[in-house]
């Protein structure tokens, strides 16, 4: 059995909307490296990792948003391979699958395959992804093992992590290659109609764990795809590893065609409708606090997050104020604004050009209010109210998605009576939260609606954007 395993850890993840007009530059990614790297996980006390040397080369993760800028992704791409080297045992790569750069295409793919040109053919690669990444042939070619998340929302995103690392120490103490059983699926759906929540996802995603269990499987994956991208690689996927050629084949084939036969059913995760509609319910409704998801500018899917229609909406409502109802829109992200908050100090009144300066869906809006809060602790995240209205204004790019963070600044969620997120799905925390709610189809970078966005390049025929496609060939291909 070997011992002394040296295994380099690192990772660019992001996932980007193409339909976003947002860039990300390489000031927004957040870079860790050394032990604040290592410190991202927390399995090094583990019995399955004793006798590992785990290397920390350079992982670098931003908010959702628009694609990477070039020279961004290059700098962070360009230190990440000149940490590895032949002299590894094993890399384990913390990818998301979104990434997009622009004027290119499937970045994992390359990353993967430059990973594996530096390291050559003897090191094991395995990486992990997110469910609503998207898996290339050439991403699995040049890799040996990857799985991804089991969960939407992402309660297991650690865990996930944990195995793909897990499944490399493993398979090079066994030793021998595992062969991976690979089908793509044109099939590409929101993540708000395929949480795993919700029929069908629940029952699809119930079945990976029984095929990993079955003997001769290490390892079966099934990927959503990013439906907020253009690219041929777009798509679901299978990916089911081990070492018995028959059982991958036959498992890999049965969890595709599962996701084929179910493409109809797949249902958004609550009740939906246009930002009006579903307001009429939330201010009708007797359920407090009522919840609404601004789901178009998701900051945590690829939206710009300074979208003002919801905003638009909610201040020339006079129902709001006639009834006497307590409402928190979060967030606006403005720098501009958010600074000007902070500089006139809580208890301050503000004229701000607020919203609307990246995604110019609807235009900014002249908000006048008073400062009722201002934190520090993230870059500047301030509170402004008018009338009945308090909106999150905040200088980065960045969704706020727990109880927690509201109380920071003042916010008792509990009390009130309408709260509007920038979001798809309630992550756990809001969903706990709410005695009820709605998704809001908003326009945007990550609209709910894909077809209204302009999909030219999926390359095939792609479940909706065809609603009637031709049956596909679901046969995995076999990769060594």
């Amino acid at each position: 059995m070997a011992q002394g395993l040296r295994i380099a850890v690192g990772g660019i993840a992001l996932e980007a909307s193409t339909f976003c007009p947002h860039r990300t530059t390489l000031e927004e990614f957040r870079v860790v490296r050394g032990g604040d790297l290592l410190g991202r996980y927390d399995w090094w006390r583990r019995d399955w990792a004793a006798d590992v040397e785990w290397i920390p080369v350079v992982h670098a993760y931003a908010t959702p948003g628009g694609p990477a800028l070039p020279e961004a992704y290059d700098a962070l791409e360009s230190e990440l391979l000149a940490g590895l080297d032949g002299t590894l045992d094993g890399v384990f790569l913390d990818l998301h699958g979104a990434l997009s750069v622009v004027g290119r295409e499937d970045v994992e793919g390359a990353l993967a395959r430059r990973v594996r040109d530096r390291v050559g053919g003897s090191t094991v690669v395995s990486a992990s992804m997110d469910l609503h990444g998207n898996v290339s042939r050439e991403l699995v070619e040049a890799v040996d093992l990857v799985t991804c998340y089991r969960m939407a929302p992402h309660e297991d995103e650690w865990e996930s992590r944990e195995r793909a690392a897990r499944n490399l120490v493993l398979r090079l103490r066994d030793g021998g290659r595992p062969l991976k059983a690979w089908v793509q699926v044109p099939v590409l759906l929101p993540g708000e109609r395929t949480s795993t929540r919700d029929e069908p996802a629940r029952s699809i995603y119930a079945r990976v764990p029984e095929v990993e269990a079955l003997d001769g499987v290490l390892d079966a994956a099934v990927w959503v795809g990013y439906v907020w991208a253009d690219e041929p690689r777009c798509r679901a996927a299978v990916v089911v590893t081990g070492d018995d050629p028959e059982v991958l084949r036959t498992e890999a084939e049965r969890l595709a065609r599962s996701y084929w036969d179910a493409r109809g059913a797949f249902e958004l995760a609550a009740p939906a409708g246009t930002f009006e509609e579903v307001l009429d319910v939330a201010v009708d409704s007797a359920a407090r606090p009522f919840l609404l998801s601004d789901s178009g500018d998701n900051p945590t899917a690829g939206g710009a997050g300074d979208s003002t229609v919801t905003l638009h909406a909610l201040l020339a409502d006079d129902r709001l104020a006639a009834r006497g109802l307590d409402v928190v829109l979060s967030n606006v992200a403005d720098p501009v604004a958010a600074g000007a908050c902070a500089d006139a100090g809580v208890g301050a009144e503000v004229v701000l050009d607020l919203g609307g300066h990246v995604d110019t869906t609807a235009p900014p809006v002249a908000f006048r209010g008073t400062v009722t809060a201002v934190d520090h602790s993230v870059g500047v995240r301030a509170v402004v109210r008018s009338g009945p209205v308090s909106v999150v204004v905040t200088q980065r790019r960045a969704p706020l998605h727990r109880e927690a963070e509201f109380q920071a600044l003042d916010l008792d969620l509990r009390a009130a009576d309408v709260v509007v997120v920038k979001i798809g799905y309630l992550e756990p925390d809001l969903f706990a939260l709410a005695a009820d709610w709605r998704l809001a189809l908003t326009p945007g970078g990550v609209d709910q609606d894909p077809l209204r966005l302009g999909h030219r390049n999926l390359g095939c025929p792609v479940f909706p954007f065809d609603p009637d496609p031709p049956a596909p060939d679901l046969t995995p291909v076999l990769i060594p």
